[in-house]
């Protein structure tokens, strides 16, 4: 289920979107939101729905572990070169947001390691709801909940819930043993996030994935036009 809003555009451009050798650099998009909610098994969905088409890359975050990055090499959704992990030793939000330095000098190892690339997904550990990425490191962000959480999660808001420009409500087919109600969720998403884009999804079914890739999609068609 997709929340019909209009706002499915190019969002704010980091500064830096060349390489020193003048070549556009990789579009990066954040994904981010709370210990639970999808964040790895949406990354890896991406990467099985875009791999065959575009090069791409992953960086992910834990404070202490590679845990979410060998979750990925075990699916082998990407070759392991392409996939790299960051241990950030504090809060997540650290180090995509206040002290973005180790998380830069991933992204551009992996440009200068594996060549040209068209798109690095960049996953924050597991955060609360005020989690953002810093715009000097990624160019979209992608905030994902689950209906486990709450379905009062969307009515919260919290920078994370309202600012970012794709919200994906995950796993939508636990709703019935929860407790959640989707059209509640849907309604309370809307306001507060006006005409930004909220995807409801779950990774079970046959749409998958499908409906944020499109999004991806999206994104890069504007970066690279």
């Amino acid at each position: 289920m997709h929340l019909d809003h209009t706002h499915d555009g190019p969002t704010a451009v980091s500064a830096d979107a060349h390489r020193p050798d003048g070549r556009r650099r990789a579009l990066r998009i954040g994904l981010g939101g709370p210990v639970g909610s999808g964040k790895t098994a949406t990354v890896a969905g991406l990467c099985r729905a875009l791999r065959d088409e575009l090069s791409l890359a992953v960086v992910t975050n834990d404070i202490y572990t590679r845990e979410d990055a060998e979750f990925l090499l075990r699916e082998a959704v990407l070759p392991p070169e392409r996939i790299t992990a960051v241990e950030t030793g504090a809060c997540p939000h650290t180090a995509i947001r206040d002290d973005i330095s180790a998380n830069l000098e991933a992204v551009e190892d992996l440009e200068d390691e594996i060549g040209p690339l068209d798109l690095i997904l960049v996953e924050s550990g597991g955060d609360n709801l005020t989690a953002t990425f810093s715009k000097g490191l990624v160019d979209a962000q992608i905030f994902v909940i689950d209906v486990a959480g709450g379905d009062d999660i969307p009515r919260k808001g919290g920078p994370g819930v309202t600012t970012a420009d794709l919200l994906v409500v995950n796993k939508t087919d636990l709703a019935p043993y929860v407790g959640s109600d989707l059209a509640r969720m849907a309604a309370d998403a809307r306001a507060q996030r006006a005409e930004l884009p909220v995807v409801f999804q779950s990774l079970r079914t046959r749409a998958g994935v499908g409906e944020v890739a499109g999004w991806v999609r999206a994104q890069l068609a504007a970066w690279t036009a």
